[in-house]
């Protein structure tokens, strides 16, 4: 821990707020199992004893009184709220409702603020999504992941294939209208034909944006093992790759716009939430090992819910450590978040030696420079890491 983040302690000169939006991310670290793939800080709720949930509500909402006795009278009304985990739907509607209203009668929400939870379609049914309304949620973000059986079974996701469908389209009937679902593509065994087929499915439930990220192997995961003892093949690249390019036809056609790499969203219906992440924007996280950002300075929670508690009960914050982004950090965070972006990158965020390199992007037909941004095309989105590493080379 650095001295100047000491224990349950925010740096005396904490910054104001840099304006814009201002966002708030709830942790919810509890799921029904733990997926095979998964590397977050999530906890199999059966284990961890009858008072976990309450434990768990009770040291959140401390958090939320202490962020705003922290943060003053400075803080712009919340733009945008992200119930995020784990899987939030383990609680109640009701619960989750108390933690939107606390922040509501905290700081207020803007007109419009955007309000989402993550959901696994297994957690939903009519009466829940009927009551995430009557909480305040009116953004619902599922992790559908894929629509063949094979494949949820090498992620150990849970849910049968097509409950996701049927939760989209329940949740379009009582009264949502932003819908999202989560895809994963790249799985062992997942074959091109599967994955269009993932994404036919996807449609028929008309969402208004889907993600859909490329398998990553995280080290320590049980899918990694399994990889690593010749179990299941490794993840491909062309194989990656061709399933990218399947997913930005397929969902472009069906009217869903690219405004992210890994992004797709019809007018209006972009995630608010994460565009804060992207932009730079500042954000107070709340739970177990969230992250929180205010004008450059970042820090985290402590990962486990015990400490979390502890430290929450003697009144501290939760803070586990942080940092105070040097102009440099900042200079390569916009770089690497703006290039991901549609609206791409300023020019003017670049020095000379970044703007002749940005230039070369051009000249290898990556990307095209409007109305002084760098903006990749389809096949600079494929090779947007490597773009990036060597812009800022």
């Amino acid at each position: 821990m650095t001295v100047e983040f000491a224990r349950g302690v925010l740096p005396d000169d904490l910054p104001a707020c840099a304006g814009g939006p201002w966002g708030v991310y709830v942790h919810v670290p509890f799921c029904a199992s733990r997926c095979g793939y998964c590397d977050f800080n999530t906890y199999v709720l059966a284990s961890m004893g009858p008072d976990a949930v309450a434990d768990y509500l009770r040291s959140a909402h401390r958090e939320l009184d202490l962020a705003a006795s922290r943060m003053g009278d400075a803080v712009p009304q919340v733009g945008t709220i992200f119930v995020g985990g784990g899987t939030p739907t383990m609680l109640t509607p009701a619960q989750l409702g108390s933690l939107v209203g606390h922040i509501a009668d905290l700081w207020g929400l803007a007109p419009g603020a955007e309000v989402t939870t993550e959901a696994n379609p297994e957690t939903l049914s009519e009466p829940v999504l009927v009551g995430l309304l009557e909480a305040g949620v009116n953004r619902l973000s599922m992790g559908m992941q894929s629509a063949d059986r094979s494949v949820l079974r090498v992620l150990d996701r849970v849910h049968t294939p097509g409950r996701a469908v049927e939760m989209a389209l329940a949740a379009r009937k009582v009264g949502f209208d932003d819908v999202s679902l989560d895809l994963i593509f790249g799985a062992p065994g997942e074959t091109l034909d599967s994955w269009r087929r993932t994404l036919g499915t996807t449609l028929e439930a008309e969402p208004d944006h889907v993600s859909a990220y490329s398998l990553i192997v995280e080290e320590g995961t049980r899918l990694a093992a399994r990889i690593r003892r010749g179990e299941l093949p490794m993840t491909d690249e062309d194989d990656l790759a061709d399933k990218y390019l399947l997913a930005e036809e397929v969902l472009t056609d069906a009217g869903l716009a690219n405004y992210e790499v890994s992004n797709w969203a019809r007018p209006g219906h972009r995630s608010e939430h994460n565009l804060g992440y992207w932009l730079g924007r500042d954000w107070w996280g709340v739970g177990p090992g969230a992250h929180s950002h205010v004008n450059g300075l970042r820090w985290w929670n402590h990962k486990r819910p015990a400490r979390y508690a502890e430290l929450l009960d003697a009144g501290l914050l939760p803070v586990e450590d942080g940092e105070r982004l040097t102009a440099e950090q900042r200079h390569e965070e916009t770089v690497l978040l703006a290039l991901r972006l549609a609206e791409g990158l300023p020019l003017a965020e670049l020095t000379d030696v970044e703007q002749n390199r940005a230039a070369r992007v051009v000249t290898d037909g990556l990307g095209a420079v409007q109305g002084g941004r760098l903006r990749l095309n389809l096949r600079g989105r494929l090779l947007a890491d490597r773009i990036i590493t060597e812009l800022l080379a």
